[in-house]
Parts: structure tokens; C-alpha cells; sequence
């Protein structure tokens, strides 16, 4: 730590007890108490240096021949005292980063000004700070420290501000590019090449460069009030946000315990210089509230600079210590930007109510994931997907939805066995993720599941509306065979996963004889298949081909007799109108070329009543199977 030494004469200042005598052959004529301590010492040496106490003396000497002086508000107290009258008196004593702004402050509390002496304490005290403290990191923060007892003087004298200044403008310097004159005394020095020196002997090792959270430890040695007009000061530099944030983060670990009680076992390894020791025992209740407000304030609102895992434990302490519900609700909303970085475990926050209705907090859970939807409707990533053959189509920003989902999804098993969850609030929470969030109900059901067995007095209707929350299309195989033979599903249910169960085993079946309609599908599928030895399996193909190939022929044949029958039957009715019926089928024979056959008609209007009276699709596919062969025949 640096120093300046004032005076040249030697020590002559003794204690006894609670009172100091200076030692110089003549009897004391003045004393000077200040607070408890007494300080019997010589007038001229003191109005000499001081315009106050040139005054106080000047009142006091007209009463007695000894004068009595009291001086209660000195900042820093008898210890300033005692090195200001050592300096009034020529005594050799050092000026240092500890003691220079309690000096500084005294001295211009006592008037110590070039009128009453050239070279005066003032002016020594400046040229100190400015020219060595102000120029080096550690003295620079030492000095800080010393604001704080006597911080209205220090700022009155803006001693504060140039403090934090030099550290702020040292911070967002690259200590890489300048590093030997920031790094603390008694550090490997550096030549000006970057080299280490050793006994002013260059070494030629180059130092280790220093990451930009070389500042961390040391900023967290400052009070609140400091530290925050600190970083104030630095985000006013415009130093990265990750960087302050990083700070934060290191500061708030270090005094408030509760956010590294489950860090023991992970963070064994971790250096001692980089660790942070909690100290959040030595603070109150209230002083720890007051550290979570500030904290609040100065992290910047933006996702992915602090961990999730941190957000929460800030978000469990609040919850603890009782913090108002708007610096809660801040807390939540900044978990729900970055909720899809979070894991089960983060979820897992127990109930700190009174009334302890559950066993963890869902309804918090239950704003967080409001908050991540509401921002992700505002940045378009939970835009509705299509749906096509089961799968779901959308855009890259569809991930962290559904990530999201799925930890819901896992939430709600973890929380499903406690019996105090009602089913309005199960329900509520699993209804909150957007369907198309999640590809598969596998997690949704398991999670029912355990709630259903948790809770065996739910009633058949409540039982069947909270099973209408799964989408019985979205059950994975294995899924429906453990859903059919679950006791606790509805009936009801149970009915429709079996139907899903056979659809999904008949999709899976008929996706082996599917062939694809472009030309590369096919030759894909035609090279696989001439790669297996099984004859029977490549005949089936073959069949299917010819069959696909088939219905298509007959699709088209089909919707041109009925477009040719369609006419025609406009036509009849034309000429129905204009004419008699017997001349009109004579007219529209010699008009189309043929004879016309009244059955080929009323079968077809047959045909195309039984259409319109609600013929499925399947009735229409067995009738074009059966004249197939009629076709394939008359083409060959």
C-alpha cells in the first residue's frame, strides 16, 4: 500500500489511558477533548495550522489560563485527531489510503488552508489522493471503504466521487493492455515490452492474461450504497451488461446464503479466490431485503445474462424474507423470459405460506409460465402450427415452447402425489400449455396417472375432465397399451384410446405398403425392396402398385361418366321443356351419336342419390375394387 511521509521531527506524543501528552519540555496550556479522549498539547502549534481552532482558542483564553476545548464532530474522530496534531506539530507520520480521506475531511473541517501555512494539510492530503491513491485500483478502493463512516463529508468534498470515478474508468479499461500499473503493490512487476521483470531483471515469461471479472471480489468488499453508486457508474461507462451482471451476481451470492445453500457439494472444487463466502449471517433480515430490491434494480431486464438457476434463488429468498409482492412479480417475469433454460429441480419451490395449502408453490409456477407465454406471443414464437399426419410443423422458435412443455409436464408429475393439490389449480397449470407445445401426451398422461392414484376419491365426471386434457391422438404406442389396462382412466377413455390404439397399429401397417407418388420415392422404395430376398413381400408391393394404378384409372373414368350423364341430363330436361317426351330421346340420340339406354342413366342417378344421401368414402373404394377387374381387363 502506498504512503507519504510528513514531518521530520521525531515522536514525542505518549498515552496514558485515555488522554495523549506531548512530550516536549513545556508544559501543556490547552486541552483538546475529543469524545473520550483528551489531548493536552500546546496552543501555538495548533492556531498556527488551523483557522478553527485559532478561533476556539481565542474564545477560551479570555475565561482561564489553561483553556478547554471540546470538539465533538470531527470526522474520523481522536485517532484523525491524533494525526493532525502530529502534523501541527512537525511529527513524522504517514499519509496512506487508509487514513487520507479521514485527514482530508479533518482538515477541512479544522480550516486547515494555505493562509494559516504554506504546505498545509490540505493540500498535502490532495496531492496525495490525486497524484498516488486515485492512480491505483487497490488504494483507490481502500480509500472507498473509508467513505463510509464519514460519507457527508466525503461527498461534501466529492472524495467519494473521485473514487469511484478512477475505479469505474480502471474497470472498463482492458487490464490486459495495462496491467502493470492497476495490479496491487508487491505483484510481478512488468517491463514496458510486457515481460515479467524479476529484480528489474526481465524474465521473459509473459504474466497471465486477466479475464474481465478480475474486479469481482474486490467490488463486493463495498458496502451496498457504495457498491451500487459504483455500478451506476460503470453502466454509465458503458461496460457490457454481462459484465455487471456477473458482478451482481458474484455480490449477491456472497450475502444472502440462501442462494448457495445447495452449492456445497458442487462448488468443492472451485478456487478459494473466485468462490464467494457467504456472509448473508451477518446481515439482517432487512438489510438482506434491501440487498434483493438493489439487486433488482441494477440487473439489466434482458434473457440469458444471468443463470436461471440465480433467478430463482433470488426469487426463493424474496419468498423467505417476506419481500413486497411487486419485487416478487419482477423476479417471476424475469424467470418466465429464460423459463425454458430452467430445470425440474429449479421448479421445485416449496410453499412458504402460512397456510401451506400445498406442498409447493404451483401458483407461482403457474404466473412464471404465464409470463414465458405472454412473451412469446409478443415475439411470435408460439404462432399456431399445422398439423399433418401427426406431426407437427413449425417454425425453430417452436423449440423452447416446447422444452417448456415438456417441464410442465414434468412439474405435474412431481407435484401430482401431493394430496392438499386441488383439481382446479392440476388442472389449470396443465391447461395452460398450448396444445400444439406438445408433439406427444405421453408426459401429460403419466402425470394424470399419478394424480389419479394420489387421489382415488376423485368422481367419474372429475375424473373424465381432467383426462379430456390429454389428446388421445397424441398417446405413443406403448402409451395406449399402458392407458388400455389402466383401472383409473374413465371408461369412456379407455374406449377411445383403444380406437386410437387400432388406428395407430393400422397407420403403422399400411405405412409399409405405401409408395411414394414421385418418380425418386419410387425408385427408392423399388431399389429397397430389390434388396430383399423375401419373393412374397416384393409380389405385395407389385399388387399394390397395380392396384394403386388401377384406382386411379377408375377414379377418372368414373368422374367422366358422371359429368357425360350430367349433361345429358340437362339436355333432356332442355328439350323436355320444348317438346314432347317422345321426340325428345329421338333428337338427343341423333344429337350424341348413340342409343341410349334409360337403365344407364337411372343407374347412374341411383348412383349419385346414394352420394348424396351420406355414402362413405369406404363404400365408394370396395364398389371401384370390384370393377377394376372389369377395366384391367378390357385395357388388356
Amino acid at each position: 500500500m502506498a504512503c507519504m511521509k510528513l514531518g521530520s521531527k521525531t515522536d514525542a506524543f505518549q498515552r496514558q489511558g485515555q488522554a495523549w501528552f506531548c512530550t516536549t519540555g513545556l508544559p501543556s496550556d490547552i486541552v483538546v477533548e475529543v469524545g473520550e479522549m483528551s489531548f493536552h498539547l500546546h496552543k501555538f502549534p495548533l492556531l498556527s495550522r488551523s483557522g478553527v481552532m485559532e478561533r476556539l482558542i481565542a474564545e477560551a483564553s479570555d475565561e482561564e489560563e489553561k483553556c478547554f476545548i471540546c470538539i465533538s464532530n470531527i470526522p474520523g474522530g481522536a485517532k484523525t485527531f491524533e494525526l493532525v496534531a502530529k502534523f501541527c506539530y512537525g511529527v513524522k507520520h504517514e499519509l496512506t489510503a487508509s487514513n487520507v480521506v479521514y485527514i482530508r475531511c479533518a482538515a477541512d473541517h479544522l480550516e486547515m488552508t494555505e493562509e494559516y501555512g504554506e504546505g498545509n494539510l490540505i493540500v498535502q492530503t490532495e496531492t496525495f489522493l490525486n497524484q498516488v491513491v486515485l492512480r491505483n485500483w487497490k488504494d483507490s478502493l481502500r480509500a472507498l471503504q473509508t467513505c463510509d463512516a464519514i460519507i457527508s463529508y466525503a461527498d461534501k468534498l466529492n472524495v467519494t466521487k473521485r473514487c469511484i470515478e478512477s475505479l469505474a474508468t480502471k474497470a472498463s479499461t482492458d487490464p490486459n493492455l495495462f496491467g502493470w500499473p492497476i495490479m496491487e503493490y508487491g505483484g510481478p512487476m512488468q517491463s514496458p515490452g510486457g515481460s515479467v521483470l524479476w529484480n528489474g531483471i526481465s524474465t521473459g515469461a509473459k504474466p497471465k492474461n486477466t479475464s474481465l471479472d478480475w474486479w469481482y471480489e474486490d467490488a463486493s468488499n463495498l458496502s451496498l450504497p457504495l457498491y451500487r453508486r459504483l455500478i451506476s457508474a460503470m453502466e454509465s461507462r458503458g461496460i457490457r451488461e454481462e459484465t455487471i451482471s456477473g458482478s451482481l451476481t458474484f455480490y449477491a451470492k456472497k450475502y444472502l446464503p440462501g442462494l448457495i445453500r445447495r452449492q456445497g457439494a458442487k462448488d468443492s472444487n472451485t478456487s478459494a479466490s473466485l468462490a464467494p463466502v457467504a456472509l448473508g449471517a451477518s446481515l439482517s433480515e432487512e438489510d438482506q431485503k434491501n440487498l434483493l430490491e438493489e439487486i433488482d434494480r441494477l440487473l439489466p431486464i434482458q434473457k440469458g445474462l444471468v443463470s436461471t438457476k440465480f433467478l430463482f434463488g433470488l426469487l426463493r429468498t424474496a419468498m423467505i424474507l417476506r419481500a413486497s409482492p411487486s419485487f416478487i412479480s419482477n423476479f417471476e417475469k424475469r424467470i418466465g423470459l429464460q423459463l425454458d433454460k430452467a430445470t425440474l429441480e429449479d421448479l421445485l419451490m416449496p410453499n412458504f405460506s402460512y397456510s401451506m395449502e400445498t406442498l409447493y408453490n404451483v401458483d407461482c409456477v403457474q404466473r412464471i409460465l404465464e409470463h414465458f407465454l405472454a412473451m412469446d406471443q409478443i415475439t411470435g414464437g408460439a404462432s399456431p402450427c399445422s398439423a399433418d399426419d401427426g406431426q407437427i410443423i413449425g417454425s425453430p422458435s417452436l423449440t423452447p415452447i416446447t422444452m417448456v412443455a415438456k417441464l410442465i409436464d414434468g412439474y405435474l408429475a412431481e407435484v401430482a402425489p401431493d394430496v392438499n393439490l386441488k383439481l382446479p389449480k392440476f388442472q389449470a397449470l396443465a391447461a395452460s400449455v398450448p396444445d400444439y407445445a406438445r408433439p406427444l401426451d405421453d408426459g401429460l398422461y403419466r402425470a394424470i396417472d399419478i394424480y389419479l392414484k394420489s387421489h382415488p376419491w376423485l368422481s367419474e365426471s372429475d375424473r373424465e375432465q381432467l383426462c379430456r386434457l390429454m389428446d388421445c391422438q397424441k398417446l405413443s404406442l406403448e402409451a395406449c397399451t399402458h392407458a388400455a389396462q389402466n383401472e383409473r382412466l374413465p371408461l369412456r377413455i379407455v374406449v377411445q384410446v383403444l380406437f386410437f390404439e387400432q388406428l395407430q397399429l393400422r397407420t403403422s401397417i399400411a405405412g409399409c405398403f405405401l409408395v411414394s407418388d414421385n418418380l425418386d420415392g419410387s425408385r427408392q422404395l423399388r431399389s429397397g425392396f430389390a434388396g430383399s430376398t423375401d419373393v412374397g413381400w416384393t409380389s405385395t408391393v407389385r399388387e399394390n402398385q397395380v392396384l394403386k394404378v388401377g384406382m386411379d384409372n377408375m377414379r377418372m373414368r368414373v368422374s367422366e361418366l358422371e359429368k357425360e350423364c350430367s349433361n345429358m341430363r340437362q339436355e333432356i330436361e332442355k328439350l323436355g321443356r320444348e317438346k314432347g317426351s317422345s321426340s325428345t330421346w329421338g333428337t338427343v340420340s341423333k344429337k350424341f351419336g348413340f342409343k341410349l339406354k334409360s337403365q344407364m342413366c337411372s343407374a347412374q342417378e341411383d348412383s349419385i342419390s346414394k352420394q348424396k344421401n351420406g355414402r362413405g368414402k369406404i363404400e365408394i373404394v370396395q364398389e371401384m375394387k370390384g370393377k377394376h377387374k372389369k377395366y384391367s381387363s378390357k385395357d388388356d
